[in-house]
């Protein structure tokens, strides 16, 4: 999990709420935590670009040159990051919603309905719809900002190509010996050891009529 700094939070925090005083933090003896507030104002800057992403003319959109990390080396992949992030804002999305939560979403986020159709279909009122709102982008914008390894917000880290070394695995001790022992051979100068290689079927012997041909030849 991504550690929370007020320094981040605080350019993201409503001056009027009410909660964090506009600081974007909520501090107690046990824990510290972002606001909601700032937990819906990542959701909204993420929505907006899904929405800028989405609405794009096709023929506008761009590939770009990335950077990715391999096992051994740097290399380099193509991708079309617009059409990336509308599809990781919506596979992250549908992950972490479930029953009237997600249909909630998909009404009024994807659908664009408002909140009179949202209600008459899903049969609720206004108080209850908006609270499940509220939730819905205090939950997802959350996930967006703590998704590992690679998050949907900040915006400019994702369309960056901001790239995160990860640590090799640990080796095991057969492993790490047999790598030791390596090593000191090729080091003294001996050869690698290789598996001797034995022949399914056994090699056919020589008559007195095949070697009197190749002495003619």
């Amino acid at each position: 999990m991504k550690d929370w700094t007020r320094s981040e939070t605080l350019a993201l925090a409503l001056e009027d709420c009410a909660t964090c005083q506009g600081l974007g933090m909520v501090e107690n003896k046990r824990s510290k935590r972002p606001c909601n507030c700032v937990l819906r104002g990542i959701f909204r800057l993420c929505y907006n670009r899904f929405r800028y992403c989405a609405d794009k003319d096709k023929h506008i959109a761009r590939t770009t040159l990335e950077v990715g990390m391999g096992r051994k080396s740097t290399r380099y992949i193509w991708g079309r990051k617009e059409e990336e992030y509308v599809a990781d804002f919506f596979l992250v999305s549908r992950r972490n919603l479930e029953g009237l939560e997600w249909d909630i979403f998909r009404f009024h986020f994807l659908l664009g309905a408002d909140w009179r159709l949202c209600c008459l279909r899903l049969k609720m009122d206004r108080g209850t719809f908006f609270h499940h709102v509220y939730r819905i982008e205090q939950r997802l914008g959350r996930v967006f900002r703590e998704l590992q390894p690679y998050a949907l917000y900040p915006l400019d880290e994702y369309f960056g190509g901001t790239v995160e070394a990860h640590e090799p695995v640990a080796a095991t001790p057969q492993s790490a010996q047999r790598t030791n022992d390596l090593m000191n051979m090729r080091a003294k100068g001996n050869v690698l050891p290789f598996r001797r290689v034995v022949p399914v079927r056994a090699p056919l012997a020589k008559t007195e009529q095949d070697g009197a041909e190749e002495q003619a030849a």
